[in-house]
């Protein structure tokens, strides 16, 4: 296998480092020497970015001791160890000194890579409140008279609109800002993400009070969601003075709004944080969210001040360095049992809110729905029954009918009829075998004559008889149909067009993935919403094995269904894996099998959600490779004609629906061939 295909940067992530070190107050030699030592951990790490606090090498509570040049001087020569350090190691560091700049003394972060000094960023917002007195010792960013210095011999870019842009990865863009610049109703950040800046950093000091360490998470992952970035945190540690504040070294990485990494807080020695951004996934949603060019192009006087500072490290590609970042194997279902409770009960809310308003708007009372025993028309009944409480319409206005056929099991058809009694539908039993001969001998079809042929045709006149009792039934009643098909099978084209899998008057389930159906038919029977004995009902049906029960059982094996989904279309697990990523991201075969891969390989322990099964949840590349070919080829190729034409449905969560009026249009002729390609070309 080429190794390269499980290095992290070969699928557009960098490892960025965010340090904490303890330092001495006024002592820069020192700070310069933990400086560099961390650096030289974090390059070790895989790092190609590492952040020091605020005012690192002097130290940030120096106050007037600020105004004494041999400090100064000092910090000078402090800067002069680490740049030449950087010579060496294969990242880029950003650390915080106080300078000088034509007779005036800034509150600076310092760029650093390759022995040289990229640009030097002076502070914009300088707090004068509180505990705060940094306009006593320095000036804004505003003051500066120049845009270029001569510092340690080398002539440099100055001034706070900067973006430093790694050239042999170009999605890698960052931007620095000081402490109080994050703070204030436009940060600088903020056009310096509509500049082009997928990274940015904060060199910060921030003393700890009660309550402040949760806001700084606010502030983080507000401004990372805001700007569609990575945001990395620094703050001060041990070692700054504690004459009238304290210190607790929090250091924070949030990506979009999500925590990637936190320091512990209150560290007696020198630590770092590490974390894996994804670039393409920052770029994705840019260019997804059309509102980011927008908002560019309304600031583009602000946005045209930025200056691109190029520079190169050489990237870790020939290492062993796979994804530390956790990659959740069910990116649908929450592998923590608090979030996926509340991701549960709002799914449902979802669903039932939309029920009970296409109901109400439609003047129907009434629903018919076909009930098989299995996991999908189960979820859709317990959607339906909480819909007629929330109307305050009895449940049996629910018209539920079981439709046994030739490869109807005791088993589903046993739990389909408990199942009716434990919600109190109204329940009905139509055996569709008599019609089906019938239409089976209108076709000509060999089974009528008594031939074991059990083709395509065979199934469909099952399924589309089904189908056209219920909406029959639905006509008679004045009520309306209410589909079970889920997302995974719309995805995956695993349903017969033109039928009850495909074709309701409303789906409750358009959106929402095998996996995530099977969670909340979980969570509903753990919490006791329909009684301990339809828990019990539930639970059994969650462990039937999914079938679509159209062919009978062969001889010997009575009981078990001949046909397995899963054995035609893959695991579910992965293809709802595949899904996600392909939908929500538009990320191309390669990265999706290297987070397939990332997840599920060789991992004795979780995290997946309650229910899942350790023995099987593993799957080597050539596994994920064969199961994402099948779900490329159907998703791409085939499937699409089923999709152009489904009923309405709510959207229930931002990993995207498949309808046509929604998230996804698709011509149903397109090619499949550049993923299939790509596919290809990934090592097995």
């Amino acid at each position: 296998m080429d190794k390269r295909f499980l290095n992290l940067y070969f699928h557009d992530f960098a490892r960025v480092a965010v340090a904490s070190p303890r330092c001495k107050v006024a002592d820069p030699k020192f700070n310069a020497q933990e400086t560099i030592r961390l650096a030289r951990e974090a390059a070790d790490a895989g790092a190609v970015l590492v952040a020091f606090p605020e005012l690192g090498l002097s130290a940030y509570t120096c106050d007037d001791l600020f105004h004494q040049r041999a400090l100064l001087d000092a910090v000078l020569a402090a800067l002069a160890d680490v740049v030449a350090a950087s010579s060496s190691l294969p990242l880029a560091l950003v650390v915080g000194a106080p300078l000088r700049v034509n007779h005036v003394l800034f509150n600076c972060a310092v760029v650093v890579a390759g022995g040289r000094i990229l640009g030097v960023v002076p502070k914009s917002y300088l707090p004068n409140y509180g505990e705060f007195y940094e306009s006593r010792q320095f000036s804004a960013a505003d003051n500066a008279a120049v845009d270029r210095i001569s510092l340690l011999g080398q002539d440099v870019a100055f001034g706070p609109e900067q973006i430093f842009e790694l050239e042999n990865q170009p999605l890698f863009r960052f931007h620095v800002e000081i402490c109080e610049d994050v703070w204030v109703p436009i940060p600088p950040s903020s056009y310096a993400a509509l500049a082009g800046a997928t990274v940015l950093v904060n060199l910060s000091a921030s003393n700890v009070v009660v309550g402040k360490s949760g806001y700084r998470h606010q502030l983080v992952a507000q401004q990372s969601a805001r700007c569609l970035a990575a945001y990395l945190y620094t703050s001060a540690g041990r070692g700054e003075s504690t004459t009238d504040m304290a210190w607790d070294g929090q250091s924070l990485i949030y990506e979009k709004g999500d925590l990637l990494a936190e320091s512990e807080r209150f560290l007696d020695e020198s630590h770092l944080i590490f974390a894996d951004v994804d670039l393409e996934r920052l770029s994705v949603d840019r260019m997804h969210t059309t509102t980011f060019a927008q908002s560019a192009r309304r600031h583009a006087h602000e946005v045209g001040k930025f200056r691109v500072q190029p520079f190169s490290v050489t990237l870790p590609l020939d290492r062993d360095l796979p994804l530390a970042r956790l990659v959740e194997r069910f990116p649908y279902v929450p592998a923590d049992g608090r979030r996926r409770d509340a991701r549960c009960t709002e799914v449902y809310n979802i669903q039932v809110q939309a029920l009970v308003q296409r109901l109400q708007s439609s003047g129907h009372q009434k629903v018919v729905i076909g009930i098989s025993g299995g996991l999908d028309s189960t979820h859709a009944l317990l959607v339906c029954a909480k819909a007629m409480d929330k109307l305050g319409l009895p449940r049996t206005n629910i018209l539920a009918y079981t439709m046994p056929g030739f490869a109807t099991s005791e088993r589903t058809l046993r739990q389909a009829r408990e199942l009716m009694r434990v919600v109190g539908c109204t329940a009905h039993e139509i055996d569709i075998r008599p019609s089906c001969i019938q239409m089976l001998k209108d076709l000509g079809h060999p089974y009528a004559e008594g031939a074991e042929q059990y083709d395509v045709t065979f199934e469909n006149v099952q399924a589309g008889e089904r189908t056209s009792h219920l909406f029959r039934l639905a006509n008679h009643h004045h009520a309306i149909v209410i589909g079970t098909g889920d997302l995974s099978e719309l995805a995956l084209g695993w349903c017969t067009y033109g039928v009850g899998d495909h074709m309701s008057h409303y789906n409750v389930n358009a959106s929402v993935p095998k996996t995530l159906i099977s969670h909340l038919v979980r969570w509903v029977a753990d919490t006791k919403q329909i009684g301990e004995t339809g828990s019990d009902v539930l639970i059994h049906v969650l462990e039937t094995e999914i079938s679509p029960e159209l062919v009978p059982g062969k001889q010997g094996e009575a009981g078990k269904p001949a046909q397995v989904t899963e054995d035609f279309i893959g695991p579910y697990e992965l293809q709802d894996f595949n899904l996600y990523y392909t939908i929500r991201y538009g990320f191309g075969p390669a990265k999706v099998a290297y987070l397939a891969w990332s997840a599920w390989h060789d991992r004795a322990t979780g995290p997946w959600p309650e229910g899942g099964n350790p023995a099987r949840n593993q799957y080597d590349l050539a596994a994920i490779k064969k199961n994402l070919g099948i779900f490329l080829w159907r998703f791409f190729k085939t499937s699409q004609f089923k999709r152009s034409c489904v009923p309405n449905g709510p959207k229930v969560g931002n990993g995207g629906s498949l309808s046509p009026r929604g998230d996804w249009r698709a011509p149903s002729d397109s090619e499949a061939t550049v993923w299939m390609d790509e596919l290809a070309r990934i090592p097995d």
